[in-house]
């Protein structure tokens, strides 16, 4: 079973904004998904309008919240899960594989034989 997992990476942040301080502009998100040992990633970066009505101070912002506004602003949340699972599905049964040459004969290590004879 794929496990995937969301985080924010880094936001940027405008120190004033009007009357706010600390408001954020960007957030730098990831999404990872593993199974085993394969492993899948997406990233990339959601910019903000400055905030209108309800502004949450930057210390009490969460993760969820600004990944809630990645979501609300173009970050198709369910085309990126479907990206990162085919790229571990691909790991797992790989839709290109590449093949020996069929001209070009397989070469056959031939076995060494080691005398018992002590070498000098």
């Amino acid at each position: 079973m794929i496990t995937l997992s969301w985080i924010i990476e880094r936001l940027l942040v405008k120190p004033t904004e009007g009357s706010l301080t600390d408001v954020v502009i960007t957030a730098d998100w990831r999404c990872n998904g593993t199974q085993d040992q394969y492993s899948g990633t997406c990233y990339g970066s959601c910019s903000f309008q400055p905030p209108t009505g309800e502004f949450t101070p930057y210390p009490d912002l969460t993760q969820e919240q600004v990944l809630g506004w990645c979501y609300a602003n173009g970050v198709d949340q369910a085309a990126i899960e479907a990206n990162v699972t085919q790229q571990i599905n691909d790991q797992i049964n790989p839709p290109v594989v590449t093949l020996p040459l069929p001209w070009v004969p397989v070469a056959v290590a031939e076995p060494v034989v080691i005398a018992d004879s002590p070498v000098v």
